[in-house]
């Protein structure tokens, strides 16, 4: 009998007899933990359901007792309910488990091998279930613990599970934004793989592969995130774990989007979104994962609608499973919040923006560090939000006590960004031009100027002098020239040198044109140009015309096609486009950043 009936079919006599074993819970405690762990966990629900939360605390702060519940794993998403609830109730279940698991893990150092096997074995269904709910820093106490006893052997066996155990180290260690940690775990799983390899063995790499290119994308070094997003790729094999094939998918997708390579990207996440849609559930937490990718790319490509459309599904996913103060929900509604600052960018509408942006950072700040680094991206979404507010506010103490605290924001993010990737990196540059925009709103004009133009040195030097980011960057300052310092002549130039990278990487229609094409009709108003007027108003007007014909979908998931081509099809045609050198992009990114 399922968890599920429990919610649903409340007048069931299996449901009625669970019910009577809870009301004597105090007299059957002992008797309950004897029963099937199918039965024992729907014991523990209605505990939880009942908002016994002590008493649920109180068994589930027992290794073994957790261990056995763990093996009910068709409730996996029931459990999350429970978990977070005891979480949220404060009791520290996720650092008690891990504590007791590391304890267990020392007393049994000098036992025989099958004995730590089976310890590494259950390890892993611990610290994979803390770290599916974010408890990462509890998931990593786990692995660490296992790959302790892994060392503890020289031989094969023991080998293949260090390298299992260093992949997923290196994914709570992404998730934690430990990025130093994450390429010595790298570096020691190589280490591991070369051993296999001198002794004739071979392990797939997809996995390993595949986070590393997480790590490398977190850390904005894109060229690299891309090269071993291919070697993912390689080694996706069939046979294979369906959840690691969609996370290769996942993480390559983005690696292609930063690399405005979006047809490979939209095939890549879309074929994610269909195989953890058919084989999790629509409901499941890795179909959440692949929508917030799918999203990304969506809104990159500025299909901005569906990208909010999509990006409130996983959400509203992530909720129910976790619900309460959960790093996953926060990054959800922090992904949203910057998505809806997007869509309602030219209304002026931000309530809703706003309203996910402060969650994401009270969701944060309530279970990590003030200064962990996830806090950066969650403040600077605030901030961009807040001063657009303050831009139109029509009082000025108002208007003045809101760029302020979105500056206080950005520089919080900005000191963030230095601690963790230094001075010479693409997201310290963007915190840069984010302060660079705000001086503008806030009539700091040389101020504005000196981080427009740092901006734009460190992302010519990191991407190039033709990159999209470079553009925004170059269009920001642009818009300081002509709109506060009357310096048209450099507007001018600096308009039409984005003009022509944003053409050139995305087309007629890339969204970031309006604000250049706007600008420099402004721009030659105010020198008097009206020839040029007249030109760029025509310009505006077809581009207006090119962009209501553009995203014909009505819904981005009904675009996920039902019938896709198998998944080795999709590698190899991602293979094959790699001999061919890359795609035309057509369409590009929001302009905002």
């Amino acid at each position: 009998m399922a968890a599920v009936e429990l919610e649903w079919i409340p007048e069931t006599l299996y449901n009625t007899a669970i019910s009577a074993v809870v009301d004597n819970y105090g007299r059957s405690r002992r008797d309950i933990r004897s029963l099937p762990e199918n039965i024992q966990f729907d014991v523990y629900y209605k505990l939880y359901q009942q908002g016994r939360l002590c008493q649920l605390g109180g068994e589930f702060c027992e290794l073994e007792v957790f261990a056995k519940v763990l093996r009910a794993s068709d409730k996996r998403h029931l459990l999350h309910h429970c978990f977070q609830a005891l979480m949220d109730h404060g009791v520290r279940v996720a650092s008690v488990l891990a504590s007791s698991f590391s304890r267990r893990c020392s007393y049994i150092a000098e036992s025989d091998a099958h004995v730590k096997e089976k310890a590494i074995q259950f390890g892993f269904v611990l610290g994979g279930f803390l770290s599916d709910a974010g408890w990462y820093g509890d998931a990593e106490k786990v692995f660490l613990s296992c790959l302790q006893l892994c060392t503890l052997h020289n031989e094969v066996l023991h080998w293949y599970r260090a390298v299992e155990c260093c992949v997923r180290l290196l994914h709570v260690r992404n998730g934690n934004c430990k990025y130093h940690l994450g390429g010595e775990t790298f570096k020691l799983a190589q280490s591991y793989m070369d051993k296999l390899a001198k002794h004739g063995h071979q392990a797939n790499k997809a996995a390993l592969y595949g986070e590393l290119c997480a790590l490398l994308f977190a850390k904005s070094h894109y060229d690299e995130a891309y090269r071993w997003c291919i070697e993912a790729m390689k080694e996706i094999t069939p046979g294979l774990p369906v959840k690691v094939v969609v996370d290769v998918l996942r993480q390559a997708s983005k690696a292609c989007v930063v690399k405005r390579e979006f047809r490979k990207a939209e095939q890549l996440i879309k074929h994610a979104v269909f195989l953890a849609r058919e084989h999790f559930g629509h409901k499941h937490p890795k179909y959440s994962d692949t929508l917030l990718d799918y999203g990304f790319y969506l809104l990159n490509v500025d299909n901005i609608c569906q990208s909010v459309a999509i990006y409130q599904t996983a959400l509203d996913i992530r909720q129910s499973v976790f619900g309460g103060k959960n790093i996953h929900v926060a990054t959800a509604h922090e992904d949203l919040a910057y998505s809806s600052y997007v869509h309602q960018y030219s209304s002026g509408k931000f309530d809703n923006a706003l309203f996910h942006a402060e969650r994401a950072i009270d969701i944060i700040t309530h279970i990590l560090p003030e200064d962990h680094l996830l806090l950066a991206s969650s403040k600077r979404v605030k901030a961009l939000i807040l001063e657009e507010i303050a831009i139109d506010c029509h009082n000025k103490e108002t208007e003045e006590r809101l760029l302020q605290e979105a500056h206080d924001l950005h520089l919080s993010s900005l000191q963030l960004a230095k601690k963790a990737f230094g001075e010479f990196n693409v997201q310290t540059a963007k915190h840069y031009g984010n302060l660079g925009r705000l001086y503008q709103s806030m009539r700091k004009f040389k101020e504005a100027e000196e981080m427009h133009i740092k901006a734009i040195q460190i992302k010519e030097q990191l991407l190039g002098q033709e990159d999209y980011e470079v553009a925004l960057s170059v269009g920001h300052l642009a818009s300081l020239y002509n709109y506060d310092m009357n310096q048209y002549q450099d507007a001018e130039r600096l308009y039409l040198r984005s003009i022509a990278i944003g053409k050139k990487l995305f087309g007629e229609g890339y969204s970031g044109l309006e604000y250049d094409y706007r600008g420099l009709i402004k721009l030659y108003n105010s020198v008097g140009n009206y020839e040029k007027v007249f030109e760029y108003h025509n310009i505006l007007s077809n581009w207006n015309r090119l962009r209501d014909r553009q995203f014909a979908v009505a819904d981005a998931l009904e675009d996920v096609n039902t019938t896709p081509q198998q998944t080795q099809e999709v590698v190899q045609a991602f293979l094959l486009a790699q001999t061919l050198g890359p795609t035309r992009p057509g369409l590009g990114p929001s302009v905002r950043d």
